[in-house]
């Protein structure tokens, strides 16, 4: 090409007066004046500049400043721009393209913790249990932050999953598929906003039970402690004769086979005396459902006779103003009963639950209802709309008779 390196670095090194020199092919210096505060009077700032036309309309593209690339270097990338712009490519475009998948790959370096804060802030909204989260949080802090907090979440493989879950999938099992369905649920999440791509490497079924061996090999199944049917009269007698709004709030939770925490949650809303009605809101039910309970005239006797603390709306009204009874009460009551060691409260769903089935002849159906479970045979639960409130209302009764 004629006329080109018409530039010397002794040149390029004196120029001072602002203005734009051509080294040629496109190439130029430019000197201006400097902006900066601290620029002394005179004081230039010298760049590299290149020129060129494309599809008709002149360009100019910036190739850096005079510290950066010497004249040499300056060069070389003039010569690699012309190129483009012989293949007709737009060098301008393609850096602005190649800024922008940076940008963006910048933008996916999300670590495995963000990842984690990220999902929990998502979902916590929706989780009924306010606790939810920090549990979340303790569980993932505690076994996988260590291992792959810092990791960007992109990179999560296998190999970190196992050296995370099996060092306590043995002892702790329990834990570690915990730990392990959080994991998954996270890396789930990261790949629906694109922050990872391929198969999940948490994943059980397919996957890690390959490399694993079931719970069921290495854990036993931990079952509620349950209290004999043949034994519940004696105890529910036994439990009366105690006086305390503990003991009244687990005699209500045997009589009407809830769970803890529907039963310390209640609040005088929930409650229609009239219809002897007691309906739990779908918030507090595990199934995400309202239940409907129809009470005896025992639990109704028993909600009444609780005093009230003033200022709360809770039935079972705890040691803290304004809270309910913790949800340990229930179950340090238990504990501190002679020989009813072991047992949980949740046990006594199982008592009521073995009652019906072997002491009754209300069909499994009503028992299962009365327990508020999502029947699992689709069949059966889309002949089954109703809550069976009236049939439920005569077994509940008939199991108050026999508590006795």
């Amino acid at each position: 090409m004629a006329h080109i390196n018409k530039l010397s670095a002794v040149e390029v090194a004196k120029k001072s007066k602002p203005g734009t020199y051509g080294d040629g092919g496109g190439l130029y210096l430019q000197v201006t004046k400097s902006t900066s505060k601290k620029a002394s009077e005179g004081e230039v700032t010298k760049s590299w500049l290149f020129r060129f036309m494309l599809a008709g309309k002149a360009r100019s593209m910036g190739l850096g400043d005079v510290q950066t690339f010497n004249l040499k270097e300056a060069r070389e990338r003039a010569r690699e721009a012309r190129q483009k712009v012989t293949d007709g490519i737009d060098p301008i475009e393609q850096r602005n393209e190649k800024k922008a998948a940076v940008r963006a790959e910048d933008a996916k370096r999300v670590t495995f913790k963000q990842a984690s804060e990220r999902y929990i802030a998502a979902h916590k909204a929706g989780w009924k249990n306010a606790k939810h989260a920090e549990q979340w949080k303790n569980t993932l802090e505690t076994y996988a932050w260590p291992t792959i907090g810092d990791l960007p979440v992109a990179k999560v493989e296998t190999a970190h999953i196992m050296q995370i879950i099996e060092p306590i999938w043995t002892d702790k099992t329990e834990t570690a598929s915990r730990v392990r369905g959080r994991i998954e649920m996270v890396l789930d999440w990261a790949t629906a906003r694109h922050y990872r791509s391929g198969d999940n490497p948490a994943r059980w079924r397919g996957h890690l039970d390959k490399l694993l061996p079931a719970r069921s090999k290495v854990a036993k199944v931990q079952h509620h402690e349950a209290l004999s049917y043949t034994q519940l009269p004696t105890f529910m007698a036994r439990l009366r004769a105690m006086d305390s709004i503990s003991a009244r709030a687990l005699e209500f939770t045997i009589l009407n086979a809830v769970r803890t925490g529907e039963a310390i949650g209640a609040t005088e809303e929930e409650f229609d005396f009239d219809t002897k009605i007691w309906t739990i809101p779908a918030e507090r039910m595990k199934s995400s459902r309202p239940h409907r309970v129809p009470l005896s005239d025992r639990s109704i006797a028993i909600l009444k006779s609780v005093p009230r603390e003033a200022g709360s709306a809770y039935v079972f009204p705890g040691a803290r103003t304004g809270k309910p009874l913790s949800n340990m009460a229930m179950l340090e009551l238990l504990r501190g009963m002679e020989g009813m060691e072991g047992l949980t409260v949740h046990g006594f769903r199982s008592t009521f639950r073995d009652w019906a089935a072997e002491r009754s002849n209300f069909p499994r159906e009503i028992a299962e209802a009365a327990l508020a479970h999502v029947l699992s045979d689709k069949t059966e639960a889309a002949y089954q709309r109703g809550d069976m409130l009236d049939k439920r209302r005569r077994m509940m009764t008939a199991w108050a008779g026999y508590c006795g």
